[in-house]
C-alpha cells in the first residue's frame, strides 16, 4: 500500500496525488493507494494517518492469521509539508517513504505562515495558528535514526523551499536532485513506475 501525504493547502486532488493514483490503478493496483484530506492540524493530520497505518496494519495481521499471507506492506509518499509528516511517522513505525521536495520544519520559520489560507482544490478557508505551529514544534526530529529507508526527490529550482537543507537533512538517504523544476516537482510522471516498484520492494534500502 502507498499512503500519500498532500502539502499544506493541497488535497487528494492534486496532480502529483492523481497521477500516481491513475498509474496504480493502471498496474492493476488501485486498491493500494490511499490519499486522504489531511486537516489543518499538524496533530490531527498525524493522527488521521496513524489511523490508516494501524488500520492496514491491523488488516495485515488478519491476513497472516487466516491464510498464511502476509499483507502488502506500507510505504509512505508525502510532499513538501507531507513529506514531513512522512518522515516523522516513517521513523516512528519503521516504514519506508518517498519524500517530494520535502519541508525541513526545523529550518523554516513558521511563524510566517500564520493567518488565513484556502485549501487549494477546494476554495475553503482555513486558519493556520500559533497552536499549529506548536504541534509542528513537537514533532520535529532534530536527526533521522534510519536514513537507508527513504528517498528524497529534489528539483533545485523549487521556489517554495530551499532544497539544500533537504538534501543535507536527508543525508545517507537516496537522493535524487535534479536541475531546474519547481516545488511542484515537474518530473514527477517520470518516475511514477520506479517509485511503486521501489515501494513493493521489502526490507531498508542502500543508497544508490
Amino acid at each position: 500500500m502507498i499512503l500519500y501525504l498532500h502539502g499544506f493547502t493541497s488535497g487528494p486532488q492534486s496532480v502529483k496525488a492523481r497521477a500516481l493514483g491513475e498509474r496504480m490503478a493502471a498496474r492493476g493496483l488501485a486498491a493500494d493507494f490511499i490519499c486522504p484530506q489531511l486537516p489543518a492540524s499538524p496533530a490531527a493530520a498525524i493522527a488521521l494517518a496513524e489511523q490508516i497505518i494501524e488500520q492496514h496494519r491491523k488488516v495485515g495481521a488478519d491476513d497472516t492469521a487466516n491464510n498464511g499471507v502476509k499483507n502488502a506492506k506500507i510505504t509512505l509518499v508525502g510532499s513538501s509539508l507531507g513529506g514531513f509528516y512522512a518522515t516523522v511517522l516513517a521513523e516512528k513505525y519503521d516504514l519506508d517513504a518517498v519524500l517530494v521536495n520535502p519541508a525541513v520544519i526545523n529550518q523554516l520559520p513558521m511563524e510566517d505562515f500564520i493567518g488565513t489560507h484556502q485549501w487549494l482544490y477546494t476554495g475553503e478557508p482555513f486558519e493556520f495558528t500559533a497552536q499549529h505551529i506548536a504541534e509542528l514544534r513537537a514533532l520535529e526530529l532534530p536527526c533521522l535514526r534510519q536514513p537507508d529507508r527513504f528517498w528524497l526527490m529534489l528539483e533545485e529550482g523549487d521556489e517554495t523551499l530551499d532544497y539544500q537543507l533537504a538534501v543535507a537533512y536527508y543525508a545517507g538517504a537516496r537522493q535524487t536532485v535534479l536541475a531546474g523544476g519547481g516545488h511542484s516537482f515537474t518530473r514527477w510522471n517520470d518516475y511514477l513506475d520506479e517509485m511503486i516498484d521501489w515501494s513493493a520492494t521489502p526490507g531498508i534500502r542502500q543508497m544508490v
